[in-house]
């Protein structure tokens, strides 16, 4: 498989999988917003700016578009894009049925449509933050921010990939896996079932890929979940992410223009 053609391969997964995450899109775009695979409430993580109104968002990635509607809803002048069109089909059908409407578009968080500057904030929970190639999405998230702008995204914990096991269905345990030095790019080859990429640094190597694209590091989140928590995807258990962060979320910011 060729650098590149990781887009196709995660499009046809993802296209693939658009059905069974129909029911999962009625319960975000019905409730607040919850972050990651455990549901953690943003009264406990702070991801979302207070003050949306007018604010031109844009989301990378968006799957079925809950993310973008809980920004509308809070005011924003919301853009959600994503690469498949099943779960842009999913999105306009929850737009529908819920009289939340924002604009839909078809691209690559490597490369999208939009001017430069257009976004007062940009945002993947999962979604580009680990489906595309941070060398590549990166820089296109900061050449989307206005100076002052926000950059949030959240994905797969830098731990949690090196303790992955590379079977499905079977959680991550207490043993380094796979070297961290040089991480980059994800295969699962040992599971038939999933032949879809994905991607992850090491935090320094995160940090330097920001300050290459002027984005100056505000916040490191490492998130738990509650004692309650429940999550339907079999790759790591509540045990585990009680004690180990499972997911990461930055906040970043473009600085604002000398003299604004």
């Amino acid at each position: 498989m060729s650098e590149s053609d990781y887009l196709q391969v995660n499009r046809e997964s993802w296209g693939e999988q658009a059905s069974s995450y129909v029911e999962a899109a009625e319960r975000n775009w019905s409730g607040g917003p919850r972050w990651g695979i455990w549901g953690i409430p943003e009264s406990e993580v702070g991801l979302l700016p207070t003050d949306l109104e007018g604010k031109v968002t844009v989301e990378l990635g968006c799957g079925t578009g809950y993310v973008s509607a809980w920004l509308a809803r809070r005011g924003a002048r919301a853009v959600a894009l994503d690469l498949t069109p099943e779960q842009l089909a999913t999105a306009y059908q929850m737009q529908q049925k819920h009289d939340v409407h924002f604009t839909l578009v078809r691209g690559i968080g490597e490369q999208t449509p939009l001017p430069d500057g257009c976004a007062d904030f940009v945002i993947s929970e999962y979604g580009s933050a680990i489906w595309s190639d941070p060398y590549a999405w990166i820089p296109e998230a900061a050449r989307l921010l206005k100076p002052g702008g926000e950059l949030v995204f959240l994905g797969n914990s830098t731990l949690l990939m090196l303790m992955t096991a590379e079977i499905d269905g079977v959680a991550a345990g207490t043993t380094l896996l796979r070297p961290q030095r040089g991480m980059h790019r994800f295969e699962w080859p040992e599971d038939p079932e999933d032949d879809s990429v994905e991607f992850n640094l090491s935090h320094g190597d995160w940090i330097r890929l920001f300050r290459e694209n002027g984005l100056e590091v505000e916040e490191l989140m490492e998130l738990y979940p509650s004692e309650d928590s429940s999550t339907r995807y079999p790759f790591v258990t509540l045990e585990w992410s009680r004690q180990w962060p499972c997911e990461e979320a930055w906040r970043l910011r473009k600085p604002p223009s000398a003299g604004s």
